[in-house]
This record gives structure tokens, sequence and C-alpha cells, in this order.
């Protein structure tokens, strides 16, 4: 079940389930919004570095986290998995790091840009700053990716993978984040 969700858009922001609401403009301004109103319970190690998705899908993360009351801190691992999907992979990475390697002559590219040429390595760079320590998968769907996304999260959690799956959807400037948990007791 859905408990709360962080999305980023068109230069806002916000918390469906806390109904807060910021504007911003860009991912920059945006982490320093967060920080100051302690959305960001901390700064994010290497966010400067961080390609775009990272940086969406990190503060998309850290929305959601903030939405449903759940606290992080660093060096606290917590059994929180991550799922993610898009249509287009890292291909936005892929060809920034196609042109630096064409730049440097064909010989080679750099490796922190080279990193980022897998779909997975946005999530896994939230997993790291917010010590998610469950199931973590980029799952590219053709048909109905949020919710078929939101149906592995939900399996995954009834089947006890984890207390909950962060399932995150994300394009070029848009990502939204939502948590799932199951019921309460």
């Amino acid at each position: 079940m859905v408990k709360g969700s962080g999305w980023i858009k068109d230069g806002q922001c916000g918390c469906n389930q806390q109904g807060l609401r910021w504007q911003y403009t860009d991912q920059r301004s945006l982490y320093a919004e967060l920080l100051k109103d302690a959305v960001l319970a901390y700064p994010i190690e290497n966010f400067g570095r961080f390609d775009a998705a990272s940086r969406l899908i990190a503060l998309s993360v850290a929305l959601a986290l903030y939405d449903v009351d759940i606290h992080y801190a660093k060096g606290k691992k917590q059994d929180i998995g991550i799922l993610g999907t898009n249509l287009d992979g890292a291909l936005d990475s892929n060809l920034v790091y196609f042109r630096d390697y064409v730049e440097a002559g064909r010989k080679l590219g750099r490796g922190n840009l080279f990193i980022y040429t897998l779909p997975s390595s946005p999530l896994a760079e939230a997993a790291i700053a917010f010590g998610l320590q469950g199931p973590l998968a980029y799952i590219r769907y053709i048909d109905k990716p949020e919710e078929n996304l939101l149906a592995q999260a939900e399996l995954m959690v009834r089947n006890k993978l984890a207390q909950a799956i962060l399932a995150v959807s994300f394009g070029t400037n848009e990502a939204t984040c939502k948590c799932i948990q199951g019921a309460m007791a």
C-alpha cells in the first residue's frame, strides 16, 4: 500500500500526504531548499558530482521519506528497498559519457561519468545516501510502467523482502517516488 510520496516536476516538488510544495529554479537550488527546510537531514556526500538522474532520484527519495516520516541518519541502515523505472534507461548519461570519450580523442572517458551509464546507478546513489539496504533493481516496463512498478513493490513488501520499498519513476526532468509499506501493526 502506498503510504506517501515525493515528486519533482516543472519547477515544483512536494510531498503528497503532508500536502507540502516547494518551487525551485534548478536541481541545486532545490537541494539547498530541502536542506534548509530539513527535508534532507544532512548534506548528501558527493551530490555535486551526481548526474541529473541521480540528483532527481535522491531528492524525490528524500521527499518520500519525509512524507512518511521515515528518519534516516549517517551510518543508520534501514530495511528499505528501491526500485526504479523509466523508458530510456541511462540514455542521457550514456550520451554525456560518449561525448566526453569523443572529446578525449576516443581513447579515454572519465570514470565519474562512466559510473552513471548503468540505469541502476542513480538508484544505488540514493540507497547509499539514505542507508537503504533492501533490494535494489531497475526494471524497464514497456506497458504501464508506474502501475507495474507499484505492483512489483507491493509484491516484494507482501513477501517480506523489505519493510518498505521506494518505487521511483523518473525521466529527464522529473521523478516520483512512492513509499510502499505493509499494513502497520
